[in-house]
């Protein structure tokens, strides 16, 4: 096992990777930008430096002043969390040439599944099912055109090197596509630095489903099932759960053995997901992301495995701790992301938090890196804390995270917890009568 790891994020991330290290006796060291220096696992890791200025650019993403707190701290291990450098084989790359274990998949994973043409047209050559669409980086409008001719309308213009809902743009008809595509390309090259854009088809009423692997060195790969992500504002997930309700027992298992199958051909070592849309009893591959998910919390809570640990154990050489006969689904849970921002027109709400009181109970589980006295900084995600609940069933996870976001109290800032006090008690929700649009279609008439 590593003696010591430098977890190269901020937030509540950070925060759920130090206390997964602490568990397992692992020293800690925690990075951080000059604003950011009162972080929770900032105060409770072993060491830490200060890599830069405020800037993600200047800190969390200078891959030069990280590896030097590595070689400085004496770190074996470099935990890239979530977001700035975990998908980056750039970096990935960098850290192992520095004698540095990276705790996640290969650079050539990361590469292959980095780039969504790439990522597609290998799952396709694995069994995974995938949307009709352009086989490569769309040139020109007038080629759109044609492939959307094939195609039928609507389609989505999605960036090569995409990711988080940017570079995406729908074109309901030949009148629309040149707009769609240049605003595509133009918010692709902004954002990623690369403005290639491809095209699928765009499913009008799908959910979105994703299914999380964990993979060892020896070949073993095993499925911790689905996860429903579909209510989602500007393709940001604000909740999600496990399982989703639109999956018999039957469709788990089948596509769980098609998932894992896949993984293994790839040789993918580490932690992953796979993420689809899913319409009509049909999935159709979207991306694979090859990191640790915000959400990974919903498939500990029912399967009891915690991601995290195995995670490390993985990047440390061990096998699996399991089999995926072991993989036992208990109950319910649900995920509720909440954010520093007002709840009815989403903008950034950065400031001191002047009180705070979090629910606690059997069932509940807060994941969050704020206190009282706490200052939110204007610079980075406005993720505050996620509140996860668990259940015997979907009915009961309800209840809990009504008692439970009732109970939140955070003073001092905005945040987005009115509206899933708002979206729990909707009947569609309740229900599960909810695909990837019903957020923007019921969000103005549910905020009045």
């Amino acid at each position: 096992m590593f003696k010591k790891i430098l977890i190269a994020n901020r937030g509540e991330i950070a925060t759920r990777i130090m206390r997964a290290c602490k568990e397992m006796r692992v020293k800690t060291v925690a990075v951080h930008s000059i604003v950011d220096e009162a972080l929770m696992h900032v105060k409770f890791s072993d060491e830490s430096v200060c890599i830069g200025g405020n800037k993600s650019s200047e800190s969390y993403l200078n891959i030069s002043s990280i590896l030097s707190a590595a070689e400085l701290t004496g770190a074996d291990a470099i935990h890239p969390g979530v977001g700035f450098l975990s998908e980056n084989e750039k970096f990935a790359q960098m850290v192992l040439d520095h004698g540095i274990k990276f705790i996640g998949p290969a650079p050539k994973h990361l590469a292959m599944m980095g780039d969504k043409i790439i990522a597609k047209r290998t799952m396709s050559e694995y069994g995974i099912p995938i949307v009709f669409g352009s086989k490569s980086d769309v040139k020109t409008y007038e080629d759109a055109l044609q492939i959307a001719k094939s195609s039928g309308y609507p389609v989505l213009f999605k960036a090569v090197s995409g990711g988080g809902g940017k570079g995406m743009k729908v074109a309901n008809s030949p009148d629309e596509i040149e707009d769609a595509f240049k605003l595509a390309k133009a918010e692709a090259k902004s954002n990623f630095g690369n403005d290639a854009v491809y095209m699928e088809r765009y499913l009008a009423q799908p959910k979105h489903i994703e299914f999380q692997v964990i993979a060892d060195n020896f070949g073993n790969v095993v499925h911790l099932g689905e996860r429903e992500c579909s209510l989602q504002r500007n393709h940001q997930k604000l909740m999600e759960e496990s399982p989703s309700t639109a999956l018999s027992e039957e469709n788990r298992e089948k596509m769980g053995d098609v998932v894992r199958q896949a993984v293994q051909q790839l040789g993918y070592i580490g932690v992953g997901t796979l993420e689809f849309l899913y319409e009509n009893g049909e999935f159709f591959f979207m991306e694979m992301n090859t990191r640790l998910q915000v959400e990974h919390s919903v498939s500990e809570e029912i399967t009891g495995i915690d991601i995290v640990k195995e995670q490390i154990k993985i990047a440390a050489g061990e096998k699996l701790s399991f089999e995926q006969k072991d993989v036992k689904f208990r109950g319910h849970a649900i995920e509720f992301r909440i954010n520093a921002e007002n709840s009815k027109t989403f903008m950034p709400s950065p400031g001191t938090i002047e009180e705070l009181y979090f629910p606690s109970g059997k069932g509940v589980r807060v994941d969050s890196h704020i206190y009282r006295g706490y200052s939110i900084p204007p610079f980075y995600d406005s993720l505050v804390a996620k509140i996860i609940v668990h259940g015997i069933d979907r009915a009961e996870c309800l209840a809990k995270a009504d008692c439970a976001l009732n109970e939140l109290a955070i003073d001092g800032i905005q945040t987005t917890a009115d509206l899933h006090k708002k979206l729990i008690k909707n009947d569609d929700i309740i229900i599960g009568n909810f695909d990837i649009h019903w957020i923007e279609n019921n969000l103005p008439k549910m905020l009045g």
